[in-house]
């Protein structure tokens, strides 16, 4: 049995986010503002990090979508908003996704979920994603009220799982993820979904891939 438990991101990571294009178009007329959504909500959660006044993920989901209204001169209703953020909870796995789950599976490895997404949520995610059979556990940054990229999401692995921090890898298709999980002690391997970057500063992934099947094929080849 592989010696490392492997964490996986959620959202970008393993769900596709291209699903909600239809209702942001439905909402603004524009599809294409979606990624703009998304870095306006991780602001919030990570100012919400930065001066100790916690931000769970679907506050910050509802509070960009509202900011986002505003600069578009288009106020928002409750109804409107719940039509966007609703949708995480049905988001489709990538197509490389299960396939990919299912080798690392079939290898041994011991494998969760950790997200930022609050833990109904992400429950919901996994299951409506017809994932849950592949994982031992799912959890959620919200559980220790600090978001990733802090460091206390990625202890709560190694801490549920009985291991040590240095054999947690987080994989993710967010570069400040896997820094925040190199800085916390585990490994990590990066997922580079299409517009995904890592990072030139700092500690570098020893593992990457264009995508899930690749990066399963590099922990595979170890």
């Amino acid at each position: 049995m592989p010696d490392e438990i492997l964490a996986f991101d959620v959202n970008e990571t393993l769900l596709d986010l291209a699903a909600l294009d239809p209702a942001f178009a439905a909402l603004f007329g524009d599809a294409s503002l979606r990624p703009a959504w998304f870095q306006t909500m991780l602001q919030l959660s990570f100012v919400g990090g930065l001066t100790d006044r916690y931000v769970d993920f679907t506050s910050a989901q509802r509070a960009a979508l509202r900011m986002l209204g505003e600069r578009a001169g288009l106020p928002l209703t409750d109804a409107q908003v719940a039509s966007v953020v609703d949708v995480m909870r049905r988001l489709p796995p990538h197509a490389d996704t299960r396939p990919a789950l299912e080798r690392l599976r079939a290898a041994g490895y011991r494998m969760v979920t950790l997200t930022n997404s609050p833990l109904d949520v992400a429950r919901d995610q996994i299951a409506s994603a017809g994932l849950a059979d592949l994982f031992d556990d799912g959890l959620s940054a919200d559980e220790v009220k600090r978001l990733k990229p802090s460091p206390e999401p990625y202890r709560l692995v190694a801490q549920r799982m009985g291991a040590d921090i240095s054999r947690v890898r987080l994989i993710a298709a967010h570069s400040w993820d896997v820094a925040g999980a190199m800085a916390a002690g585990a490994k990590a391997a990066f997922v580079a979904r299409p517009g995904a970057m890592l990072s030139p500063l700092g500690q570098q992934p020893d593992v990457t891939g264009r995508g899930l099947a690749e990066v399963a094929d590099a922990l595979l080849a170890r």
